[in-house]
């Protein structure tokens, strides 16, 4: 997995590891939180972490970004263009939203599940992947030095690496609904 969990739920349905069950309770939670992630893009983000780190931080570090170095300036910002302050395409807005996520590391553990997670209610909510089908994690997944190379690229803010996240990320969105429409016809 890409934040050092396994990357499949064990043959007997039971999950210990707790990066691997924050994932699992954030994926399920995804549906509900989208109207909130429409209008209260930071009460969503807060929910997110909860969710994800659960089992990795003590409680009272759960949903409550770092202090310092402007991570609450940057994620009001970012709050501001998911609640609609940006007209940008969807994919390129998800990318933007999972870049920064990852960038700026805004609650110190869980932030690639919480980035990860905010990218899909992107895509949900732009109408991009309104019922969450694609599955770009699988892209991730499967070249996890390449995520991670452009990530650093677009935490540099040059625009280079900026343009290289964002037409990855763009790439392994097709790749992950090639993948959903292969899973389907299988199912099919």
């Amino acid at each position: 997995m890409l934040d050092g969990g396994p990357a499949e739920i064990p043959e007997d349905g039971e999950v210990s590891d707790p990066v691997l069950a924050g994932s699992l309770r954030v994926a399920e939670a995804l549906g509900p939180l989208l109207p909130t992630w429409e209008r209260a893009p930071m009460q969503a983000l807060a929910r997110l972490h909860v969710l994800a780190a659960a089992d990795l931080v003590d409680k009272d570090l759960l949903g409550r970004p770092r202090a310092g170095l402007g991570v609450t300036s940057r994620l009001d910002l970012l709050a501001g263009f998911i609640a609609g302050g940006t007209k940008v395409p969807g994919p390129v807005l998800a990318a933007i939203v999972h870049g920064e996520l990852l960038a700026l590391t805004p609650f110190g553990t869980a932030d690639g599940v919480v980035a990860r997670a905010a990218a899909r209610l992107t895509l949900i909510g732009t109408g991009l992947d309104p019922k969450g089908l694609a599955v770009p994690e699988v892209a991730f997944l499967r070249d996890a030095n390449r995520y991670r190379d452009t990530a650093v690229g677009f935490a540099s803010g040059t625009s280079e690496g900026v343009t290289e996240w964002i037409v990855y990320s763009c790439q392994a969105l097709e790749a992950g609904a090639r993948e959903a429409t292969s899973i389907a016809e299988a199912a099919g």
